[in-house]
Order: C-alpha cells, then structure tokens, then sequence
C-alpha cells in the first residue's frame, strides 16, 4: 500500500507555508504520494503573479487580489514586524543552510507534489484557473479533494 499525505493548506501565513511545503517535500522525498489543497488564503502560494496585483473581478475581489500579494509578500503569523520578519527569517535559513520557502516550492514540483485548488474559495474571491501556476494540477471541489486523500493522512494546515 502506497503512503499518502494530503494537506489542506489554509493560510498565506509565510511560517505556515513553510511547514506545509517542508512537510510535502519531506514526505514526497521518501516516497509519499503528496497532495496539498489550498483554500482561502493559502492560494496565495500557487498565483502565478507574485507580488501585489488586483486579481479578480469585483473592487471587493481585487482588494483581495491586492492584499494577497505571492510568497515574497508572505506575512509571518506572529511577529510580523511591519512585514520585516519575513525578511529575518528568509536570512536566518540560509545562514542555516535550511530551504527558504521559495526553494520547497521548486521542490515540491520537481518532486511531483500534487497541487490543488479549491474552487469554492476561487470562486468566492474572483480567481480564474489562469491566475496559479502551471503545476497546479486540477481545480477541485472538497468532496474530490476528500476522495483522493481517502486511505491516507491528512493535516490541516
């Protein structure tokens, strides 16, 4: 039987992203089919433009768009610092020969890690399929993310 992660990734929160792609890349790294589902927030971390932009199709929408601004905008959960924590941290990884976030990304595609997006969530903030990267692999509904996760574990992140 063939081990199975499936993450639930909720937050653009830049630690949190970090533990999402360190866990996926671990586990894909030992063999693990990985699939991680991001919704809300944690779409953030698989648009294709990074940086700040007015993605959607409301003024609502695009504020959102706006605010939600890629991995090198990546608020930290705590201590964000006005946004210079991020900053810190990305230093203090490579000063500890440690992956930034940027890099378990680039790892988790060429590990084959399957990325997925919610649609509900898409659809509530105005996003197309065209706005993530290309390895997003499908746009998914929770039931169709539950079933593949099925006979594996599953974190919420």
């Amino acid at each position: 039987m063939e081990k199975k992660l499936s993450i639930i990734s909720f937050s653009g929160d830049f630690d949190k992203l970090t533990a999402v792609f360190t866990l996926a890349t671990g586990a894909a790294a030992v063999g693990y089919e990985v699939n991680i589902f991001f919704t809300f927030w944690g779409l953030d971390a698989i648009k294709e433009k990074q940086g700040r932009s007015f993605l959607g199709k409301s003024p609502l929408t695009k504020a959102f768009g706006f605010l939600m601004g890629g991995l090198k905008v990546a608020p930290v959960s705590r201590f964000n610092f006005w946004g210079i924590s991020p900053k810190i941290f990305r230093s203090l990884m490579r000063k500890n020969n440690v992956a930034t976030l940027e890099e378990l990304v680039e790892y988790a595609k060429v590990l084959g890690v399957n990325l997925y997006a919610c649609e509900m969530a898409m659809h509530i903030l105005g996003l197309k399929r065209e706005d993530f990267i290309p390895e997003v692999k499908d746009v998914l509904g929770v039931a169709t993310f539950l079933k593949l996760a099925d006979d594996g574990q599953t974190l919420f992140i």
